[in-house]
């Protein structure tokens, strides 16, 4: 699943998300859904969440 549909993506999950200072470089975070800050119900580049370490991002991948 790639994070752009906010059905998908619900607290606890474990995700690997792009910080807004590593777009360019498409360098990955992993970590645990606390939050997820996107209201709609997709969106092209990724739902914006907040990790458990407190780090905001968007979605890339959502590990099964």
């Amino acid at each position: 699943m790639n994070g752009q549909k906010r059905d998908d993506i619900k607290p606890g999950l474990e995700v690997d998300i792009v910080l807004k200072e590593d777009q360019r470089s498409g360098k990955l975070t992993h970590g645990v859904v606390l939050d997820i800050l996107t209201n709609s119900k997709f969106h092209p580049h990724g739902i914006k969440v907040r990790l458990e370490s407190g780090e905001v991002g968007r979605v890339q991948n959502i590990s099964e």
